[in-house]
């Protein structure tokens, strides 16, 4: 008979991802039993102050990983094998941290809506009835959706730090589900944002079938789901190689879902177009960074010593992808849409970075790595995206946001200040020099180039230019283009929104300027622990 043994979790390391899911809990029982009217107060100072401790647990655990080794790898495998905490894991913690608090704020916010937040006041009514509006002039308001950011914050945090498919399967559903009613809860244009949220579960549960059904045919192949093992089947294993592969590929489909890669891409137009605006802002810089991670991690530790095999299914996908983002977005006349098909394309630009791996005997001295220039891509591409979706809310007409391209027209002379700063977040995601987006493109065209992989930089560099165009369209339309008919006028935000813009602006100039700092603490992260 075997001894029952008790098992070991490493709170200290550990504790962080704890506070998020800890505050989440709270949040559900503070919804319970508050009054009303002091929920709303109550519950974005605990998604705050939550956050917060856990970034402030995520600096401290960073500082404290180079006494679990040195070398390339540093950090320790956590909570009985099933959670990894190194350094690219707790990098990947503190970007997903920034950009909720400033998910939070954008959710807090109540002075563009007039005193109410963009979220539903009854999300149970039907768009139209009475019953919306009572709920609407009542000034009831949707306070869930702050503990429903902390369970997505908390799926994110751990999508990218599991070490086995079932533990990265359930992180894939914490982070999804909470997101998928999130999008669904747009105080203004209900049946957009309900169709929304409908599409992006459907196609959500469609894609997370796959990754199912290759988490299966994967344990088929090796006998475990831990990535060390994997790895190990995949070096020794040259017997069942079909099943390896069908396997890898329904977990890339799974995976490129969530990052919006081409041709899974179908959902992010119409979901960032549709969702309330600040949800859009918290989905396309959390959920790419927890993607991201979560497929470095796949790609390099459990199926590194195959890369011949998904090297070339990745070439196509991200050709195909910066190819369908640049070209479907210079079509485009609604601003949400626009930067949604540009986020498409800035996946494709990952990917690039994504394929720039290579075995640490290839590297020279001081070269950068594919892991340093695509975490440092993703912190480029979260900053302009949260800013310029901030901006975005402050653009109104009579009913609400005014998203088209119409309604723009002339807004440099209207605002030039918020104009301006839209114009420089566009900038950045078009790669200009000077801003944060140029250095982080020239990271990943510089690690795909020393991989190899030239004819996907040359495409990566027809996408950039093409994305140009699109860009400085915009830029010209507010301020060198004459307004005609009902145009949009600035309303001015709250300390919380203005907050969030200001540090996305000069994030995106700093690291423009000066991105060295940030490019070696990404170095300093190092690699998986394998």
């Amino acid at each position: 008979m075997n001894d029952f043994v008790n098992p070991t979790i490493e709170y200290a390391q550990l504790w962080p991802i704890l506070v998020v899911f800890g505050v989440a809990c709270l949040g559900v029982v503070l919804e319970a039993f508050l009054p009303r009217g002091r929920r709303h107060l109550s519950q974005s100072v605990l998604a705050v102050l939550g956050l917060a401790a856990a970034l402030g647990g995520t600096v401290y655990v960073g500082l404290d990983l180079h006494k679990f080794g040195g070398g390339a790898a540093r950090g320790l495998i956590a909570a009985e094998g099933t959670i990894v905490v190194d350094g690219p894991t707790v990098y990947l913690w503190g970007l997903i941290l920034v950009f909720s608090i400033g998910g939070v704020l954008l959710f807090a916010e109540r002075r563009l809506e007039g005193g109410v937040s963009a979220f539903a006041g009854q999300a149970a009514a039907l768009p139209g009835t009475e019953a919306e509006r009572q709920a609407s002039t009542q000034g009831l308001d949707h306070t869930e959706v702050y503990p429903l950011l902390m369970f997505a914050v908390g799926g994110m945090m751990l999508f990218p730090a599991a070490n086995d498919l079932l533990t990265m399967f359930v992180a894939l559903e914490v982070l999804s589900l909470p997101l998928y009613l999130l999008c669904g809860l747009a105080r203004r244009r209900r049946l957009l944002s309900q169709e929304a949220a409908l599409k992006y579960f459907l196609l959500g549960a469609f894609s997370s079938g796959f990754f199912l059904y290759g988490v299966a045919l994967i344990y088929g192949f090796a006998g475990s789901m831990q990535f060390s093992d994997i790895n190990e089947a995949v070096r020794n294993d040259a017997s069942n190689q079909s099943l390896l592969l069908i396997g890898m590929g329904m977990l890339a489909v799974g995976l490129l879902f969530k990052v919006g890669a081409a041709p899974f891409h179908s959902w992010t137009p119409d979901v960032y177009q549709g969702a309330p605006t600040a949800v859009t802002a918290f989905m396309a810089a959390g959920t790419k960074i927890a993607a991201f991670g979560a497929m470095l991690r796949l790609f390099y530790v459990a199926f590194g010593s195959d890369r011949w095999s998904w090297q070339p299914m990745l070439w196509v996908i991200a050709i195909l992808t910066m190819l369908v983002g640049a070209v479907l977005a210079v079509v485009q006349t609604d601003v949400k849409r626009m930067l949604a098909y540009s986020s498409i394309a800035h996946t494709g630009f990952l990917l690039t970075g994504v394929l720039g791996v290579q075995s640490a005997s290839e590297l020279s001295d001081g070269q950068v790595t594919s892991m340093q220039a695509v975490l440092f891509y993703l912190t480029t591409y979260g900053f302009a995206m949260v800013g310029g979706f901030a901006v975005v809310t402050l653009v109104r007409d009579s009913g609400g946001e005014a998203t088209s391209f119409a309604r723009w027209a002339g807004l440099g002379r209207r605002s030039p200040l918020v104009a301006g700063v839209f114009a420089f977040f566009l900038l950045s995601m078009a790669g200009i020099p000077l801003t944060a987006g140029f250095v982080g493109k020239w990271a990943v065209f510089t690690v795909a180039l020393a991989a190899g992989a030239w004819p996907v930089v040359v495409v990566a560099i027809g996408s950039s230019i093409i994305a140009v165009y699109f860009y400085v369209r915009l830029i010209l339309l507010m301020f060198f283009t004459e307004a005609e008919g009902e145009v949009a006028s600035v309303t001015t935000p709250s300390l919380l929104t203005s907050a969030t813009i200001a540090v996305g602006v000069v994030a995106t100039l700093v690291l423009g300027v000066v991105p060295g700092p940030v490019l070696d603490l990404a170095g300093h992260a190092g690699q998986f622990i394998r």
